[in-house]
């Protein structure tokens, strides 16, 4: 066990210095040899197509099992309906900061790549027969449930996933087999989709240069606006929105409980994975003097339902396509993609890659002729991907402080003395694949629940 940790990390460095590699050909290609960069757009095209492959099954495990998820928290009271609800506030609160900054900076305004799109005539002639209102509400019923997952649409995959989801809730107990079956078939899914990230690289290569020989290093300038764009925002969002949040309802720092879980945060750089810090953060969280009870509850579920990194990444990233293919989406546009966003992230988005498979779907769903624009973001998708799961990672570990004051289930003393370094962490009380000390017995059923991370083997345990 001691060695599988090393080899995935190396192989995650391998990736990131291919898609670098792979980036800076392209931009060369693109710039010196116009005409042979626009020649290479197939192989952005296909990498995008891959992704739009996984696209039904990726939402219909997450929704499911994210309901599941839902049921569990719910069965412990307060805490669980009370975390629920903040998480979907938060993620809104994120999706809209998103909309907020991608419609101020219009990174992708000016860049008018929209002949990138010209492979996904399909898509566009898709979108042009749509109809109105009532066809779309049509559409959205499948003829059977496995067409859903078949026929390559999103909503009617959402529609039966949402169904599925609450008719498994309702089964109680007796539903515990199909969750289980349904995660199998997710570790499934997660792991062809990390197959498909290795092909990253030549789909980065192909979309990069096509888009420089199309526009010139203009291009460059655009990605690297919208990359230092994101970044800004997560800084701003876990210092500004989460740190005077929590100061004000836990009279808690930001820095300092930043400062208190700086090893995870490298954990996370090294992974690219808030996943990889799992253990570690529900271990501190306790050792912070939240409530175990709190603990087992928020960290875990959070993990599934409280993405705020990745709601800020699928709104600026929708926007920038829309603009850079010179096909802007209208503020209703933009709140309609937002309310699917907030749906289709849950559970879905931290893992390495289903970000790319969500950004996918939401504009599938609502602009069709926008899916192929995804290839322009896939050569900084690995960069900003970092950015995500700390943002993701802040944001749980904030959430945990604040349900376990609001629930009266944090002692306040603790939480002082723990950040102020004068009852520091136990390194010998944390091993590599566990989640700190816990009880010898317990006769209480656990229900697994789907997590952020390049690892779709790991589980966490919600205890109900």
């Amino acid at each position: 066990m001691t060695n599988s940790t090393p080899q995935r990390r190396d192989r995650t460095h391998w990736l990131y210095i291919a898609v670098i590699i792979a980036v800076v050909a392209g931009i060369l290609v693109g710039w010196l040899a116009p005409g042979v960069g626009e020649s290479f757009a197939p192989l952005g095209t296909m990498f995008v197509n891959l992704i739009k492959m996984m696209i039904a099954p990726v939402i219909f495990c997450t929704i499911v099992l994210g309901i599941g998820s839902v049921r569990a928290a719910a069965t412990v009271g307060k805490v669980g309906g009370l975390a629920i609800g903040y998480f979907l506030v938060m993620s809104t609160v994120a999706l809209a900061i998103g909309i907020l900054v991608g419609n101020l900076l219009q990174p992708g305004t000016g860049l008018d790549v929209g002949a990138t799109a010209d492979a996904g005539q399909g898509l566009a002639k898709t979108a042009s027969e749509a109809g109105g209102a009532w066809d779309v509400v049509l559409n959205i019923i499948p003829d059977t449930l496995v067409s859903s997952l078949t026929q390559g649409e999103v909503l009617p995959a959402l529609f039966v996933a949402l169904l599925v989801g609450f008719a498994v809730q309702m089964m109680g107990a007796t539903g515990e087999p199909v969750l289980r079956a349904i995660s199998v078939i997710q570790k499934l899914v997660f792991r062809i989709l990390s197959m498909i990230l290795w092909l990253a690289p030549i789909g980065a290569f192909g979309a990069i240069a096509n888009v420089v020989g199309r526009t010139g290093l203009d291009a460059v300038v655009k990605l690297g606006t919208l990359m230092l764009a994101f970044y800004l925002t997560c800084l701003v969002f876990i210092f500004g929105v989460l740190g005077v949040l929590l100061w004000s309802a836990a009279r808690v720092s930001i820095f300092k409980l930043v400062r208190y879980l700086a090893r995870e945060f490298l954990l996370i750089v090294a992974t690219s994975s808030s996943e990889s810090a799992l253990p570690r953060l529900i271990a501190k969280m306790e050792h912070v003097g939240v409530d175990r009870t709190t603990v087992g509850v928020v960290v875990p579920t959070g993990y599934s339902f409280n993405l705020d990194g990745t709601a800020i990444y699928l709104t600026m990233a929708s926007i920038f396509i829309a603009d850079a293919l010179d096909k802007p989406l209208a503020l209703g546009e933009q709140i309609g993609l937002l309310v699917f966003m907030v749906v289709a992230s849950k559970g879905a988005a931290g893992v390495t890659g289903a970000g790319l498979a969500t950004l996918a779907g939401g504009l599938q769903s609502h602009r069709p002729e926008l899916l192929d624009g995804v290839g322009l973001i896939v050569g900084i998708d690995r960069f900003m991907s970092e950015a995500r799961a700390l943002t993701n990672f802040a944001g749980n570990a904030v959430a945990t402080v604040l349900i376990g004051t609001w629930t009266s289930t944090i002692d306040a003393e603790r939480v002082r003395a723990v950040l102020s370094r004068e009852l520091p962490f136990d390194e010998r009380t944390m091993v590599d694949d566990g989640h700190g000390p816990q009880p010898e017995e317990s006769s209480e059923p656990v229900t697994p629940t789907k997590l952020d991370g390049d690892d779709p083997s790991t589980e966490s345990l919600v205890r109900t």
